[in-house]
């Protein structure tokens, strides 16, 4: 029973990983149909901005409440610069953005080679972060807790922006249909600037939550940006409650095949579960359905 509530442990932590390097992604891709390969360079720029404000402000606790927003900033800068200098002229040309995003992300990479160097830098966690908390006979790394923790305030916020606020109305609107949107007066580009500036930042949280459990390095996004375009295929395009769904069962359906086996098989049998699944629900576990719709 010990070894069971362990994996389940694991398999969330893994989860929350998976959901958090996924979210933003979810957000841009469902309403923009944009494949964009440099997320992960987002998420790299978010874990040397974690790095940057510990090296300014030294003490390992403070820099990392503080990079938190900073991240979210710097990722969403970046996103809006993509957005306004090359991907607002490949709408509705979803292979032309993989191909000009993927560029994109050798450029960061290399950028980031040429200003921080080819090593993986280390962040250092607080020391109220150390040690690990007893959960039902499991031993829960606190760094983890505090990553879902994080993780659950990043989500309720965004569930709040996307049904509270005006501009969240604004992105449904566009996400179920662009051309009625814009004919009852919404302004599309703005919209669609202000999400991939909001879809950027959470990935520069993301890239901050990410080095309590990792080096830093020019190629951290490429660890993660394939998982992440698994889990917003898994859950339906542009479906938020999709992606929670997804990277949670992933997460746990890796933990638990590792039990029987090794990692590197473990991910290799959730691939072919998720491609069995694909051929089951192409479309993901939800659907938005539009008038538009055939």
């Amino acid at each position: 029973m010990d070894g069971v509530i362990s994996q389940l442990v694991a398999g969330v932590s893994i989860g929350s990983v998976l959901l958090f390097v996924a979210l933003g992604l979810a957000l841009t891709f469902g309403q923009m149909g944009v494949i964009n390969m440099a997320h992960g360079e987002f998420i790299m720029a978010g874990a040397y901005t974690a790095w940057i404000m510990q090296n300014i402000l030294g003490d390992a606790g403070l820099s990392l409440i503080v990079s938190i927003p900073i991240a979210f900033l710097v990722g969403g800068l970046l996103g809006v610069i993509l957005e306004e200098v090359l991907l607002r002229r490949m709408y509705h040309r979803p292979l032309d953005t993989l191909l000009a995003t993927f560029g994109v992300s050798l450029i960061l990479q290399q950028a980031a080679r040429s200003i921080f160097g080819a090593p993986n830098k280390e962040v250092r966690s607080p020391e109220w972060l150390a040690g690990s908390v007893e959960l039902l006979g499991a031993a829960i790394p606190v760094k983890r807790i505090f990553i879902l923790v994080l993780l659950v305030i990043v989500v309720a916020a965004l569930a709040s922006l996307l049904t509270y606020t005006s501009l969240g109305r604004r992105i449904r609107a566009v996400v179920l249909n662009r051309d009625l949107a814009e004919a009852t007066g919404i302004s599309t580009r703005a919209t669609d600037r202000l999400t991939f500036f909001i879809g950027s930042g959470l990935a520069g949280i993301a890239g901050v939550a990410l080095t309590l459990i990792g080096s830093t390095g020019p190629t951290l996004g490429t660890n993660y940006i394939v998982d992440a375009f698994l889990v917003v295929v898994i859950g339906g395009i542009g479906q938020i409650r999709g992606a929670i769904l997804a990277a949670f069962a992933l997460g746990i359906a890796q933990a638990f095949i590792e039990m029987s086996t090794t990692a590197t098989w473990a991910r290799f049998i959730v691939l072919i579960l998720i491609v069995l699944f694909l051929q089951w629900k192409p479309q993901g576990m939800f659907v938005v359905r539009t008038r538009s719709l055939a």
